[in-house]
């Protein structure tokens, strides 16, 4: 396994369990947001949480989109360089 498949592997996982917990607390907001509780603090903290899950999917978008565009560039750089050395 090579470096840049050891990173690609590590940064799946990562991203894939960042959804993971995204998913979690979005829908951990939703339901105290609709829960029949007649406390607003209640409410206002799932409206928080839905808040912040829409804030970190943003994000995590954004990071997986870079992670994929260095990960395209290494493999890109890596490719054109091992064939000019067999090449030269």
């Amino acid at each position: 396994m090579t470096l840049i498949e050891l990173i690609n592997t590590l940064t799946t996982k990562i991203i894939s369990i960042a959804w993971g917990i995204f998913l979690l607390t979005w829908s951990i907001g939703w339901l105290l947001k609709g829960a029949p509780i007649p406390f607003i603090r209640v409410k206002r903290a799932g409206q928080d949480l839905v808040e912040d899950a829409v804030w970190a999917a943003f994000w995590l978008a954004i990071g997986s989109t870079v992670f994929a565009l260095v990960s395209y560039l290494a493999n890109y750089i890596t490719e054109s360089t091992m064939s000019m050395n067999v090449t030269g």
